[in-house]
């Protein structure tokens, strides 16, 4: 695996993310009939909080974001995009496992959701997330905390 590191958010990284989400989701989004090429940037921007967003670097270079925004009785896992160039090397699971530790220390319950045939449920059903409910496009999963 490559050395990575998280580095908080800022507004400025905003577009070099939006260009990153619509790069990873296209596939997928294409496959559910529901690629824009306007609409997958402008949803990232109108959500985006640089507070709860870290930015992720391999190598000291940008390859990556996550975000945990919290919730009442939770915190949600939104915004999770690698590099295709650095996918498949553990960096996600680290990622991942570094967050979810937080959450689990906090006795935190972490929520997202995926689209529908999205390789990545499969890692997050691999750290312990389970279906919570689903619909024709998306897929909501949970997961409690740790025990201690």
């Amino acid at each position: 695996m490559a050395d990575w590191e998280l580095r908080p958010g800022s507004a400025a990284d905003v577009e070099i993310v939006a260009e990153l989400r619509a790069v990873v989701m296209r596939p997928d989004l294409e496959r559910l009939g529901r690629y824009d090429e306007h609409r997958v940037r402008q949803r990232f921007r109108d959500g985006f909080t640089p507070a709860h967003t870290w930015m992720i670097e391999v190598g000291g270079a940008f390859a990556g974001c996550v975000a945990l925004r919290p919730a009442e009785g939770c915190h949600w896992l939104e915004h999770f995009y690698l590099a295709t160039d650095v996918q498949g090397r553990g960096i996600g699971s680290a990622v991942l496992r570094a967050l979810l530790e937080r959450c689990d220390r906090e006795g935190a319950v972490v929520r997202l959701n995926v689209l529908q045939g999205s390789p990545a449920r499969r890692l997050y059903e691999r750290h312990g997330f389970t279906v919570e409910t689903e619909d024709e496009v998306d897929v909501f999963l949970v997961r409690a905390p740790a025990p201690a």
